[in-house]
């Protein structure tokens, strides 16, 4: 069962709203939920993402071993292009 919550929108906002939703075939309502939910999708791979960051940045203190950009791009183009490559060796910091 869904829960009720209560919003208060400003008038412009709600007017915005309820024009977008129309536009697309959707109730306000409707319209509200999706915004809603996209939005925390987002943030939610935002926070991944930064925690992801955060752990990369702590295995490059720990370890100490990092790659070449220039190196990792050459590879992955050649790839890319169907060439046999090795893959970059890692080189302490």
């Amino acid at each position: 069962m869904a829960a009720t919550t209560t919003l208060k929108l400003p008038e412009e906002l709600k007017a915005r709203i309820a024009s977008a939703a129309q536009a697309s075939g959707k109730a306000p309502h409707a319209f509200m939920v999706e915004a809603l939910a996209i939005q925390t999708t987002l943030f939610e791979r935002r926070q991944a993402f930064i925690a992801s960051a955060i752990k990369a940045e702590q295995e490059v203190a720990d370890y100490g071993l990092v790659y070449d950009a220039e190196e990792v791009f050459g590879y992955l183009q050649a790839k890319l292009g169907g060439k046999k490559t090795k893959w970059p060796k890692a080189k302490k910091l």
